[in-house]
């Protein structure tokens, strides 16, 4: 690898950054929500409706979109690497 092959890949974005970042967002997102359901029953308060438990199923989909971008640019580095 020399000098320009480094600095190109370091400013490019790799196939999977994109399933990354929303993997990430909606991972956030269900992190909230499985917060804001839980805590109300922990202090006694009044319960969520249903729709915002199935919020909360957003935090596994998020961490499963994450993965496939790991994997996706995984797979992108290996076929670079040997394609070089």
């Amino acid at each position: 690898m020399n000098a320009d092959s480094i600095s190109r890949t370091s400013t490019s974005t790799a196939p999977g950054d994109g399933l990354v970042r929303a993997g990430a967002i909606l991972f956030a997102v269900g992190a909230v929500a499985t917060i804001a359901t839980v805590l109300p029953l922990f202090l006694g308060l009044h319960r969520l409706p249903t729709p915002a438990y199935f919020v909360c199923m957003v935090m596994p989909l998020g961490f499963a979109v994450a993965l496939g971008g790991l994997f996706r640019s995984a797979r992108a580095q290996r076929r670079q690497v040997t394609s070089d």
